[in-house]
């Protein structure tokens, strides 16, 4: 009798403990399984800007149901999709307006930032309507300022992200280069010009890839996807300047988001 009750007694706390044990484990597992809802946050080239179908609801943010984070949505069913990525955002912008949505169920994170706050529309601007030698100090200027300031504004959004998001996957998506030099475009900048403006897209993304490697994100490149189809190729995903559509130019149009960028993000998420 003594024996059958001290076995009892043995064989209850064993399983007690193994109960512990799993619901321990079942406890810490259970964020991470939850972590399954996908956020797209960032600027004109995530909200979907050039490629049209924009979401009434989303006003001047321009998000497109036929940009990147949308068609991935869509192809992967996230237990939630929250899309907040707005057009002219700039890094100050995602930290202010963007970040609501993250939380511990987060586990997909993207994002294209970093091209406003260095003067991406400026530089187009300046180099349209001036002179060669103004795009080039132009675009000398933005990249002392991707030099000496961006990184620091970068580090914000990255660490805020990780912040409200702690179990999520960060997939930071770069810029395009936007011409094919000796192409076929016959008029407009020269090729000097061309030849600078694509140097400066390298620049910008090998900051914003060395800070998101920093930050343990993931750098989704998306040059070698639009090579071929740059402007100048014939066959171009992206919008050179649109004057019905001023906003619209240097963008990519809808087979730029589902050839250029999407590809990226099923790729590395």
């Amino acid at each position: 009798m003594r024996r059958s009750r001290l076995t009892a007694t043995v064989t209850s706390l064993l399983l007690a403990a193994a109960f512990a044990l799993t619901g321990a484990t079942a406890a810490q597992a259970s964020p991470a399984a939850a972590a399954t809802g996908y956020v797209a946050l960032g600027d004109s080239y995530s909200s979907g800007v050039g490629a049209g179908g924009y979401i009434a609801s989303s006003g001047d943010c321009k998000r497109s149901t036929k940009a990147y984070p949308y068609l991935w949505a869509a192809a992967h069913s996230p237990s939630s999709f929250h899309f907040t990525a707005c057009s002219g955002a700039r890094t100050s912008d995602v930290v202010a307006n963007q970040l609501g949505p993250l939380g511990p169920g987060t586990g997909l994170v993207s994002l294209s930032i970093g091209g406003n706050d260095a003067g991406f529309a400026d530089v187009m601007t300046t180099c349209v309507l001036q002179s060669e030698q103004s795009c080039i100090a132009r675009i000398n200027t933005a990249k002392a300022y991707v030099d000496s300031t961006l990184p620091g504004r970068l580090d914000t959004v990255y660490s805020a992200i990780s912040a409200k998001a702690p179990a999520a996957q960060v997939v930071v998506l770069g810029y395009p280069r936007f011409y094919k030099l000796n192409g076929s475009c016959v008029a407009g900048l020269t090729e000097g010009e061309r030849s600078a403006i694509n140097n400066a897209a390298d620049y910008l993304d090998s900051a914003i890839a060395k800070r998101a490697a920093d930050h343990g994100f993931t750098f989704g490149d998306v040059r070698s996807t639009f090579t071929g189809h740059e402007i100048c190729s014939g066959s171009s995903w992206l919008h050179s300047v649109n004057w019905l559509n001023i906003g619209e130019s240097y963008h990519p149009n809808a087979a730029g988001q589902s050839g250029g960028y999407l590809p990226v993000l099923n790729r590395v998420a």
